[in-house]
């Protein structure tokens, strides 16, 4: 069983305003007729009642209607409804002159002329609100509204009202229109606004799936591309130690076993977003790997008690060079320098494999790099140093926490 008001609260909130915004010009319907149709009973003889009350219910139905179709078009979801908003134009004049025409020559009455004189009056202003839902160019709703004024003197004077009554009018509808029409354009602008906010509010979730799939991408770039490198190297010595039937071989294929379980783990945290890269686990895994292919590998400085941040940024940065060695350079030897100053802290990479590593300088790897670094105020470059030496230069301000203490 549906629990009441679940088809409200299903709704979205551009929704629930647009079903606000429908409603309230239905109501206006309503208002119409009972603001000036109920008190035909007993203004008037009973069948003049009657014919006023049917001819203003039908121009009440046709704008309610016509607001409808009129939303349905500033959403996109129709084409403009130009003929139901002449139709409804047209009705509006003949109601109007019906009414005027009773006033000055149906029944004699103060109350006759005073309740046709405000179906006269209502009826111009609520068909030019309405009208103005389906109009976009304010200057066209100005016009309308300028026009529909102008048309009740058009129609009131020649009818034999008297000119001071005319001008009251005239002005009565221009005040009365322009209000309307004012708030037939706030709706629907409000209305746009909403949608727009809902759409720019997907929009940033859409950018941010995007930018966490990057994320994702390049976490596993930067977990993968180091550790089958050395499985890739590894697995190249165990052949050659077993084509030698050398026992080794088996020592090795146990490392690249151990090196598979470890990236297999890695990869796992690296999905559950938790993965942060310590500097000084990553310094020591760094020589490890390096030393193991055959590069000499010296690293001088201590990260010290550096912010987590700092630490998991440089930490990649440490990682990405280790993998740039491995992979795009015949490197011989490798050093690595941390170094802590009162407001930054710099690491640098330098390798003797330039002439590869600098090809891939502007890889996919160093950018995401430069992305991390980024997001703690930070700067990367990369580049030959000197004759036969590449090397990279990653600088992190510290907080004024950390710089003061």
């Amino acid at each position: 069983m549906r629990e009441p008001g679940g088809w409200w609260r299903r709704k979205s909130t551009p929704a629930k305003i647009e079903t606000y915004t429908r409603w309230s010009f239905h109501f206006f319907a309503l208002a119409e007729v009972a603001a000036v149709g109920l008190p035909l009973f007993g203004a008037m003889p009973g069948w003049l009642s009657v014919l006023l009350l049917v001819l203003l219910g039908g121009h009440a139905g046709l704008c309610a209607l016509t607001a409808s179709r009129a939303l349905d078009w500033t959403r996109g979801r129709r084409e403009q409804p130009l003929h139901m908003l002449w139709t409804l134009g047209a009705v509006t004049v003949a109601v109007a002159v019906t009414a005027i025409a009773i006033t000055e020559h149906g029944p004699r009455g103060e109350d006759v002329d005073t309740a046709a004189g405000g179906i006269f009056a209502v009826v111009l202003i609520f068909g030019a609100g309405v009208i103005a839902l389906g109009l976009r160019d304010r200057k066209r709703i100005f016009a309308l509204v300028g026009g529909f004024a102008t048309g009740a003197g058009v129609i009131a004077f020649p009818l034999g009202l008297p000119g001071p009554a005319t001008l009251a009018a005239m002005v009565a509808v221009l005040l009365g229109a322009g209000f309307l029409a004012f708030t037939s354009v706030f709706s629907v602008w409000l209305l746009t606004a909403v949608y727009e906010l809902d759409e720019a509010r997907e929009t940033r979730a859409r950018l941010a799936v995007a930018e966490e799939r990057l994320r994702f991408g390049r976490d596993l770039h930067d977990v993968m591309g180091r550790n089958l490198a050395v499985i890739a190297l590894k697995s190249e010595l165990a052949v050659q130690l077993a084509r030698r039937g050398r026992e080794e071989a088996v020592d090795q294929m146990t490392e690249v076993q151990r090196i598979a379980q470890e990236t297999q783990r890695e990869v796992r945290d690296v999905v559950r977003g938790y993965r942060e890269a310590d500097l000084e686990v990553e310094l020591t895994g760094a020589r490890g790997v390096l030393i193991a292919a055959g590069i000499a590998c010296e690293i001088t400085g201590e990260p010290g008690e550096l912010p987590a941040e700092v630490q998991s940024a440089l930490g990649w940065v440490v990682r990405e060079a280790t993998t740039n060695v491995l992979r795009h350079g015949d490197a011989k030897r490798c050093t690595v320098a941390v170094r802590t100053e009162e407001e930054r802290v710099e690491l640098t990479v330098e390798n003797d494999g330039v002439l590869r590593s600098s090809g891939g300088a502007g890889g996919s790897g160093l950018a995401g790099l430069r992305e991390r670094l980024a997001a703690v105020a930070g700067t990367l470059e990369a580049g030959p140093a000197r004759e036969g030496v590449f090397r990279l230069v990653a600088q992190v301000p510290l907080p004024a926490t950390e710089a003061t203490s």
